[in-house]
């Protein structure tokens, strides 16, 4: 199973989809969207996909460094000052 199968299976919750699916279902994108705008559906999807990814890593090196970081800069609270 491919890895856009597996994708398509885990969104609809179906099994396994052939070559013939496939087809049918391109053919639909083709219908609904023409095909002027399937390429900039592709490009918006690709670009949100790269987007998301960023976000998941730099996160996670964000809470890599976090953790052990002495370059941290450390709040101070703010001092009182005595009223007299």
């Amino acid at each position: 199973m491919g890895t856009d199968s597996i994708l398509i299976a885990a969104l609809f919750g179906i099994g396994n989809i052939g070559w013939t699916e496939g087809i049918l279902i391109a053919f639909l994108f083709l219908l609904l969207f023409g095909a002027k705008r399937l390429p900039e559906i592709g490009q918006s999807l690709g670009k949100g996909i790269r987007e998301f990814k960023k976000s998941v890593t730099s996160s996670d090196e964000d809470a890599k460094v976090g953790s052990g970081d002495k370059n941290v800069a450390q709040v101070e609270s703010p001092k009182k000052e005595e009223v007299q």
